[in-house]
């Protein structure tokens, strides 16, 4: 597998200097470089729910990880449908990660009011997500399969630190492999759906 930047790197040049009906990369290695974002986005935010949960040291360069990690995937959702685009994505999934960090410290210092609030505000900017994509390529990513998938990433990460806060450590950990499971199936549907809206811009 090739790596994630010069997956990107190749398909932000290919993009920029190549005619429309050339191709930036093959449809094996944009799968590849997408699901690397998504799983990423997992992986860190797992990162994350340890760390604060424990009080860890690394817990903020974890959560700049994280947050780097929705601007790299603005940044290659840009490549097709503009820089406004990416960096409105970049802004609605960073909403998405400061919301979360804001649920994982209410609930660790049980305040449950601002659980629920916050929770509210999470599933909110998850349909604004989802809006958003469909607007994107309405043909490809109905809307309705956006917000059920995304809030049942949602669900998924409450149920992981909710575990890891209660010191479940081995629930937790089977919640974060049954997140990881589906965002790798969310990777694939917003895959297909950028392939079948723009089947010029890969090789095979």
């Amino acid at each position: 597998m090739r790596s994630l930047s010069r997956v990107l790197l190749s398909l932000a040049v290919a993009l920029a200097l190549i005619p429309t009906t050339s191709y930036a990369t093959t449809k094996a290695e944009f799968q590849d470089a997408m699901r690397r974002l998504w799983s990423d986005h997992v992986a860190y935010t797992r990162l994350f729910i340890v760390a604060a949960a424990s009080g860890a040291a690394d817990k903020d360069a974890t959560a700049q990880r994280l947050l780097r990690n929705q601007a790299d995937i603005g940044e290659a959702v840009s490549q097709f449908y503009g820089k406004a685009a990416g960096d409105k994505l970049t802004a609605l999934l960073k909403d998405h990660i400061l919301i979360a960090a804001s649920i994982v410290g209410a609930a660790k210092a049980g305040d449950n009011a601002k659980v629920a609030a916050e929770n509210k505000r999470w599933h909110e900017n998850a349909t604004d997500i989802a809006k958003f994509l469909h607007g994107a390529n309405p043909t490809n990513w109905p809307e309705p399969t956006l917000q059920s998938a995304l809030f049942t990433h949602l669900d998924q990460t409450i149920n992981e630190a909710t575990h890891q806060l209660k010191g479940d450590y081995a629930g937790s950990m089977k919640d974060y492999d049954g997140a990881m499971d589906h965002m790798l199936m969310v990777a694939d549907i917003l895959t297909k759906g950028i392939e079948a809206q723009f089947p010029t811009k890969f090789s095979k």
